[in-house]
């Protein structure tokens, strides 16, 4: 169960511990149009068992795409707004759906034409909304983007996990197996820091005590952190990806 923890107004979001998804989990971007709830369909598509992450603008889509399968715009009704900001969608070069309580035909054929690769009306339904997005990621073969259960490409760093190798700029960066299990819980809450705790409970299991003290697993993380660093550095001397939050955690920086 993830624990979301404030510090201040300005601190960073802090995951106390994390399950992460399923690498064939399908992973969908929710960009909601305007001031809308779209609370309601990510509950919807969570019960699907997509990964659903969601960002008020389009400006937060550029950073959050790196990691998504395919991209959903909803909008309550489909108007002249939602049709521009799915022309603008293009250039992230990611399948993108309109999700839509309402539409007029001419605006289907706009939306449509301004890239969309589906309209779906909200009143069809959950299970063939998940179905027809599915449906869009595998019918669409693309030799740069993450396969289901294949490689996933966040910025310069390449990640597979059939294999459990990590590329950046495609390089081998060398890790260990449970480098590898850390690197993988950073890049796929990239821009959220990861605890101490929940990156050790990756290497082990949670719970697991080790070290003097209740705390001592830290120096631990810290050690595997400072190997990870150092290899990536090996190959890049102005690597600086990992940042760390004294006390908490570390964070894998969303690519610009």
């Amino acid at each position: 169960m993830k624990a979301v923890v404030t510090l201040q107004a300005d601190a960073p979001v802090l995951l106390a511990s994390v399950s992460e998804e399923p690498d064939d989990a399908l992973r969908v971007l929710l960009i909601e149009d305007s001031a809308i709830d779209g609370g309601f369909l990510t509950d919807k598509l969570s019960k699907q068992g997509i990964v659903v992450r969601t960002v008020a603008s389009l400006a937060g889509a550029s950073a959050a795409a790196c990691d998504a399968d395919v991209i959903v715009l909803y909008c309550k009704r489909v108007n002249d707004s939602s049709i521009e900001i799915l022309g603008k969608l293009r250039a992230l070069d990611i399948p993108a759906v309109l999700v839509t309580d309402e539409a007029a035909p001419a605006h289907e054929c706009l939306a449509l034409d301004q890239g969309a690769i589906d309209v779906i009306l909200t009143s069809r339904g959950p299970d063939v909304l998940a179905r027809r997005l599915k449906g869009v990621v595998k019918t669409i073969a693309r030799a740069d983007r993450p396969r289901f259960g294949g490689p996933r490409k966040c910025g310069k760093l390449l990640l597979r996990p059939d294999t459990g190798r990590a590329y950046w700029t495609g390089v081998d960066v060398g890790l260990t197996l449970g480098e590898y299990k850390i690197l993988h819980l950073l890049a796929s809450n990239a821009g959220r820091y990861v605890t101490y705790r929940a990156i050790y409970d990756r290497l082990h299991y949670e719970g697991f005590v080790a070290g003097s003290g209740a705390d001592g697993y830290r120096t631990n993380v810290r050690s595997a952190l400072k190997r990870i660093r150092n290899r990536f550095r090996a190959l890049d001397a102005t690597f600086d990806h990992i940042e760390n939050y004294a006390g908490f955690g570390y964070c894998w920086k969303k690519p610009d």
